[in-house]
Protein backbone atom coordinates (compact mmCIF):
# COMPACT_ATOMS: atom_id res chain seq x y z
CA UNK A 1 0.00 0.00 0.00
CA UNK A 2 1.23 3.48 -0.83
CA UNK A 3 1.80 5.93 2.04
CA UNK A 4 1.79 9.65 2.69
CA UNK A 5 4.84 10.10 4.94
CA UNK A 6 5.64 13.41 6.61
CA UNK A 7 9.16 14.15 7.86
CA UNK A 8 9.53 17.30 9.92
CA UNK A 9 11.85 19.19 12.24
CA UNK A 10 13.24 22.71 12.82
CA UNK A 11 15.79 24.38 10.60
CA UNK A 12 19.29 22.89 10.41
CA UNK A 13 18.21 19.30 11.12
CA UNK A 14 18.80 18.00 7.58
CA UNK A 15 15.34 18.09 5.99
CA UNK A 16 16.47 18.93 2.45
CA UNK A 17 19.36 16.49 2.78
CA UNK A 18 16.80 13.83 3.64
CA UNK A 19 14.64 14.80 0.65
CA UNK A 20 17.62 14.34 -1.66
CA UNK A 21 18.50 11.05 0.04
CA UNK A 22 14.94 9.76 -0.31
CA UNK A 23 14.94 10.58 -4.01
CA UNK A 24 18.33 8.92 -4.49
CA UNK A 25 17.37 5.77 -2.57
CA UNK A 26 14.08 5.32 -4.40
CA UNK A 27 15.71 5.90 -7.81
CA UNK A 28 18.56 3.52 -6.98
CA UNK A 29 15.98 0.80 -6.42
CA UNK A 30 14.70 1.30 -9.96
CA UNK A 31 11.67 3.38 -9.09
CA UNK A 32 10.66 6.43 -11.10
CA UNK A 33 9.70 9.60 -9.27
CA UNK A 34 9.50 13.35 -9.21
CA UNK A 35 11.22 15.86 -6.92
CA UNK A 36 9.36 19.02 -5.87
CA UNK A 37 10.29 22.11 -3.90
CA UNK A 38 9.07 25.62 -3.14
CA UNK A 39 11.00 28.77 -2.24
CA UNK A 40 14.29 26.90 -1.87
CA UNK A 41 17.21 28.95 -0.52
CA UNK A 42 19.11 28.37 -3.78
CA UNK A 43 16.29 29.67 -5.96
CA UNK A 44 13.40 28.26 -7.94
CA UNK A 45 13.19 24.69 -9.23
CA UNK A 46 15.89 23.40 -6.89
CA UNK A 47 16.27 21.28 -3.78
CA UNK A 48 19.45 22.33 -2.01
CA UNK A 49 21.03 21.28 1.25
CA UNK A 50 23.24 23.34 3.55
CA UNK A 51 25.79 20.55 3.08
CA UNK A 52 26.23 21.71 -0.51
CA UNK A 53 24.07 19.09 -2.23
CA UNK A 54 21.54 20.21 -4.83
CA UNK A 55 19.32 18.79 -7.55
CA UNK A 56 16.83 20.28 -10.03
CA UNK A 57 13.21 20.02 -8.94
CA UNK A 58 9.74 21.08 -10.01
CA UNK A 59 8.76 24.39 -8.42
CA UNK A 60 5.47 24.29 -6.52
CA UNK A 61 3.70 27.62 -6.97
CA UNK A 62 0.46 28.55 -5.25
CA UNK A 63 -1.46 27.58 -8.43
CA UNK A 64 0.29 24.23 -8.95
CA UNK A 65 -2.09 21.24 -9.04
CA UNK A 66 -0.43 17.96 -8.05
CA UNK A 67 -3.38 15.82 -9.11
CA UNK A 68 -3.59 17.30 -12.62
CA UNK A 69 0.18 17.11 -13.04
CA UNK A 70 0.43 13.44 -12.06
CA UNK A 71 -2.62 12.35 -14.06
CA UNK A 72 -1.30 14.18 -17.13
CA UNK A 73 2.08 12.49 -16.76
CA UNK A 74 0.55 9.04 -16.39
CA UNK A 75 -1.85 9.41 -19.30
CA UNK A 76 1.08 10.61 -21.43
CA UNK A 77 2.86 7.31 -20.85
CA UNK A 78 5.25 8.41 -18.11
CA UNK A 79 5.83 6.25 -15.05
CA UNK A 80 5.61 7.66 -11.54
CA UNK A 81 6.16 5.46 -8.47
CA UNK A 82 6.81 8.16 -5.88
CA UNK A 83 6.90 11.89 -5.18
CA UNK A 84 9.42 13.62 -2.92
CA UNK A 85 8.09 17.01 -1.80
CA UNK A 86 10.48 19.38 -0.03
CA UNK A 87 9.60 22.68 1.73
CA UNK A 88 6.03 21.47 2.21
CA UNK A 89 5.34 24.19 4.78
CA UNK A 90 4.85 26.48 1.78
CA UNK A 91 2.20 24.26 0.18
CA UNK A 92 -1.48 25.07 0.56
CA UNK A 93 -3.88 22.80 2.43
CA UNK A 94 -5.54 22.04 -0.89
CA UNK A 95 -2.25 20.88 -2.39
CA UNK A 96 -1.73 18.53 0.55
CA UNK A 97 -5.24 17.15 -0.08
CA UNK A 98 -4.15 16.50 -3.67
CA UNK A 99 -1.12 14.57 -2.43
CA UNK A 100 -3.32 12.42 -0.20
CA UNK A 101 -5.60 11.71 -3.15
CA UNK A 102 -2.62 10.65 -5.25
CA UNK A 103 -1.63 8.16 -2.55
CA UNK A 104 -5.15 6.75 -2.11
CA UNK A 105 -6.38 6.62 -5.69
CA UNK A 106 -3.19 6.18 -7.71
CA UNK A 107 -1.16 4.18 -5.18
CA UNK A 108 1.87 6.45 -5.50
CA UNK A 109 4.08 6.99 -2.45
CA UNK A 110 4.48 10.59 -1.29
CA UNK A 111 7.39 11.65 0.94
CA UNK A 112 6.71 15.14 2.32
CA UNK A 113 9.47 17.07 4.09
CA UNK A 114 9.22 20.46 5.77
CA UNK A 115 9.00 22.72 8.79
CA UNK A 116 6.13 22.31 11.22
CA UNK A 117 5.86 25.83 12.65
CA UNK A 118 6.80 29.37 11.61
CA UNK A 119 8.80 32.08 13.39
CA UNK A 120 5.76 32.82 15.58
CA UNK A 121 5.54 29.13 16.62
CA UNK A 122 2.30 28.78 14.62
CA UNK A 123 1.56 25.89 12.30
CA UNK A 124 1.91 26.51 8.58
CA UNK A 125 -1.30 25.69 6.69
CA UNK A 126 0.40 22.95 4.68
CA UNK A 127 2.07 21.49 7.77
CA UNK A 128 -1.19 21.41 9.69
CA UNK A 129 -2.90 19.55 6.87
CA UNK A 130 -0.06 17.05 6.67
CA UNK A 131 -0.40 16.34 10.39
CA UNK A 132 -4.11 15.77 9.84
CA UNK A 133 -3.73 13.47 6.82
CA UNK A 134 -0.34 11.73 6.91
CA UNK A 135 -0.18 7.97 7.35
CA UNK A 136 3.10 8.38 9.18
CA UNK A 137 4.82 11.37 10.82
CA UNK A 138 8.51 11.25 11.72
CA UNK A 139 10.60 13.86 13.49
CA UNK A 140 14.11 14.00 12.12
CA UNK A 141 16.63 12.54 14.54
CA UNK A 142 19.45 15.01 13.83
CA UNK A 143 19.23 17.48 16.72
CA UNK A 144 19.59 21.11 15.71
CA UNK A 145 21.24 23.14 18.47
CA UNK A 146 20.49 26.53 19.95
CA UNK A 147 23.44 28.87 20.48
CA UNK A 148 23.39 27.82 24.14
CA UNK A 149 23.96 24.18 23.25
CA UNK A 150 20.47 22.97 24.13
CA UNK A 151 18.26 21.24 21.60
CA UNK A 152 16.74 23.80 19.21
CA UNK A 153 13.01 23.39 18.67
CA UNK A 154 11.83 26.81 17.45
CA UNK A 155 12.53 28.83 14.31
CA UNK A 156 13.27 32.51 14.89
CA UNK A 157 13.26 35.41 12.42
CA UNK A 158 15.76 38.17 13.08
CA UNK A 159 16.05 41.68 11.68
CA UNK A 160 19.53 43.12 12.04
CA UNK A 161 20.20 40.51 14.72
CA UNK A 162 17.07 41.27 16.74
CA UNK A 163 14.31 38.66 16.95
CA UNK A 164 10.90 39.75 15.65
CA UNK A 165 7.45 38.22 16.14
CA UNK A 166 5.48 40.29 13.64
CA UNK A 167 5.38 40.28 9.85
CA UNK A 168 4.29 38.10 6.96
CA UNK A 169 4.52 34.38 7.55
CA UNK A 170 6.75 33.91 4.50
CA UNK A 171 9.68 36.28 3.91
CA UNK A 172 12.24 34.72 1.57
CA UNK A 173 14.74 37.45 0.70
CA UNK A 174 17.91 38.27 2.61
CA UNK A 175 16.97 41.96 2.61
CA UNK A 176 13.72 43.84 2.87
CA UNK A 177 13.54 47.61 2.11
CA UNK A 178 12.76 49.86 5.06
CA UNK A 179 12.55 53.62 5.37
CA UNK A 180 15.02 55.73 7.31
CA UNK A 181 12.22 58.17 8.17
CA UNK A 182 13.29 60.70 5.53
CA UNK A 183 11.99 58.93 2.46
CA UNK A 184 15.13 56.88 1.82
CA UNK A 185 15.03 53.09 1.77
CA UNK A 186 17.72 51.25 3.69
CA UNK A 187 18.59 47.53 3.53
CA UNK A 188 17.29 45.55 6.48
CA UNK A 189 19.00 42.20 7.04
CA UNK A 190 16.43 39.45 7.54
CA UNK A 191 17.73 36.08 8.69
CA UNK A 192 16.61 32.96 10.52
CA UNK A 193 18.07 30.87 13.30
CA UNK A 194 16.96 28.03 15.52
CA UNK A 195 16.53 28.49 19.26
CA UNK A 196 15.50 26.40 22.23
CA UNK A 197 12.07 27.26 23.61
CA UNK A 198 13.52 29.19 26.55
CA UNK A 199 15.53 31.56 24.40
CA UNK A 200 12.78 31.88 21.81
CA UNK A 201 10.41 32.97 24.58
CA UNK A 202 12.97 35.48 25.87
CA UNK A 203 13.97 36.59 22.35
CA UNK A 204 17.64 35.93 23.05
CA UNK A 205 19.30 35.30 19.70
CA UNK A 206 22.96 34.48 19.17
CA UNK A 207 23.71 38.14 18.37
CA UNK A 208 21.90 39.36 21.48
CA UNK A 209 23.72 36.84 23.65
CA UNK A 210 27.12 37.82 22.25
CA UNK A 211 26.42 41.53 22.75
CA UNK A 212 25.26 40.98 26.31
CA UNK A 213 28.05 38.65 27.31
CA UNK A 214 30.65 41.06 25.96
CA UNK A 215 29.67 43.50 28.71
CA UNK A 216 30.67 43.01 32.37
CA UNK A 217 28.41 40.49 34.04
CA UNK A 218 25.64 42.16 36.09
CA UNK A 219 26.06 41.37 39.75
CA UNK A 220 23.26 40.65 42.16
CA UNK A 221 23.01 41.79 45.73
CA UNK A 222 25.35 39.05 46.93
CA UNK A 223 27.91 39.63 44.23
CA UNK A 224 26.73 36.75 42.11
CA UNK A 225 26.04 37.21 38.42
CA UNK A 226 22.34 37.58 37.59
CA UNK A 227 20.87 34.80 35.47
CA UNK A 228 19.87 36.78 32.41
CA UNK A 229 19.43 33.85 30.07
Amino acid sequence: MAELCYFTGPMDCGKSTLALQLDYTQAAAGRKGRLFSSHDRAGESTVSSRLGLAKPAIEVTWEFDFWNYVVTQLTSGHRIDYLVCDETQFYSAEQVDQLARIVDELQIDVFAVGLLTDFQTRLFAGSQRLVELADRIETLQVRALCWCGERATHNARTVNGQMVLVGDQVVMGDTVPVSDGEGEELPMAVAYEVLCRRHHRRRVTRAVARATLSDPLPLGENGAADDEF
